[in-house]
């Protein structure tokens, strides 16, 4: 812990919310086929496996490359494919690898990183940003896909998923 607790506190929650998005979105990967994971009802949709390779290409870029200083192999065009380009179980590791490790360098900042100015997407239109305003941009686009990703799984599999607290029916 810092003398800093706002920051302290900002860094354990945003760590925190990646994770619990994990959950969310294993819980719904356990219940689907290969299929079903790659399942698209038009070429203007994207499937769940494609938005597990955006989120892992995000997180990538904006976390490992943007803040820890790893190289940007992201290659956005290849996570929006129409054609599977990997299996389920790939995607769904790939995406944990990086989640688990974006959460670890989250985690592991120093207060005084948190207005450090980065440049995580040099050929994007989000440029020059905080380390504080990506991890705030990331941490929201990962729990707005997984809202996408607990929606597609209701629709597929006909049933809800109880995520949350059960619900009296």
């Amino acid at each position: 812990m810092s003398s800093n607790p706002v920051a302290d506190n900002f860094l354990d929650y945003a760590a925190k919310r990646l994770h619990q998005s994990q959950k969310s979105i294993a819980a719904c990967l356990d219940k689907l086929t290969d299929n079903q994971i790659w399942h698209r009802n038009g070429d203007h949709e994207n499937s769940i496996a494609n938005l597990l390779l955006h989120l892992e290409g995000n997180m990538r870029q904006w976390i490992l490359h943007g803040i820890a200083d790893q190289p940007d192999v992201r290659q956005r065009d290849e996570e929006f494919t129409l054609i599977p380009s990997t299996n389920s179980a790939e995607a769904r590791a790939r995406f944990n690898a990086t989640l688990d490790e974006s959460a670890r360098v989250i985690a592991a900042l120093s207060p005084e990183r948190l207005l450090t100015v980065i440049d995580p997407q040099p050929t994007g239109t989000w440029r020059h940003t905080t380390t504080l305003e990506a991890i705030f941009r990331v941490v929201g686009h990962v729990e707005m896909h997984t809202g996408q990703i607990i929606l597609l799984t209701k629709q597929l599999t006909a049933t809800d998923l109880d995520l949350s607290m059960p619900r009296k029916r």
